[in-house]
């Protein structure tokens, strides 16, 4: 495949800058283009898109947002090696403007839930399995004075998605866990001590390698979680 014959092709009519937007994307898939890699200068692309530098700003401006790119002065436009964490998740957008019902997003989280955590169970390492501890010891300690947040609840879940050393599922566990941060902090405000205690029970089946265990935690888990989506 011609490594540059995502450029030679002129787009089509519509939303252009999006359309180009999608061809970036479509060469990324194809392994045209690499992460460290630097994209044509603007008059390149417009002329291989056909297409005016004002459609190529904007695409690549929209690049940007979401932490595709990174605009290096004097240099050009390098596709990024690693995604920006703080930029623009579309995903987490594109979620929350569907209209699911509660039963829907329980049906998510529990079918994630329980399946990174399983895979996390059978990757863990003894640093993990220290990592994790710890964020249930400084959760317990946090509640006793009266210091606990949201982020402390969040730390245990993101331990387990690291122990699965996946970049994938990490990425998207992420992307899962914001969805639900507000019923999570109305979760750990009220009942930090059931939410701690369901971090314990979670861990000790994990530890034990427990599947069936850690299913029937997380779907109980979720049944009282069900009341903070409304």
């Amino acid at each position: 495949m011609d490594s540059n014959s995502w450029l030679s092709n002129p787009v089509e009519k519509g939303s252009v800058s999006r359309i180009v937007l999608e061809r970036i994307k479509e060469a990324l898939i194809n392994k045209q283009l690499r992460p460290g890699d630097f994209l044509p200068t603007e008059n390149e692309l417009a002329k291989g898109f056909g297409v005016g530098k004002s459609s190529i700003r904007e695409a690549i401006k929209m690049l940007e947002a979401m932490g595709v790119v990174e605009i290096r002065r004097g240099q050009g436009t390098v596709i990024r090696e690693h995604p920006d964490q703080h930029n623009v998740n579309s995903l987490v957008f594109q979620l929350l403007l569907q209209e699911g019902d509660v039963q829907e997003l329980i049906d998510l989280r529990a079918m994630f839930e329980v399946s990174y955590t399983t895979v996390a169970m059978h990757r863990a390492t003894v640093e993990d399995l220290q990592a994790i501890k710890l964020t249930i010891n400084d959760f317990e300690a946090k509640i006793k004075k009266g210091e606990h947040e949201l982020e402390d609840d969040l730390a245990f879940h993101r331990a387990i998605l690291a122990s699965t050393h996946n970049v994938y599922i990490i990425k998207i566990g992420e992307t899962i866990l914001q969805l639900f941060r507000s019923s999570i902090r109305k979760s750990v405000a009220q009942t930090p001590e059931i939410a701690l205690d369901d971090h314990k029970r979670i861990f000790k089946a994990f530890c034990e390698k427990d599947e069936t265990a850690i299913k029937t935690i997380i779907y109980d888990t979720l049944e009282r979680w069900r009341e903070n989506l409304s």
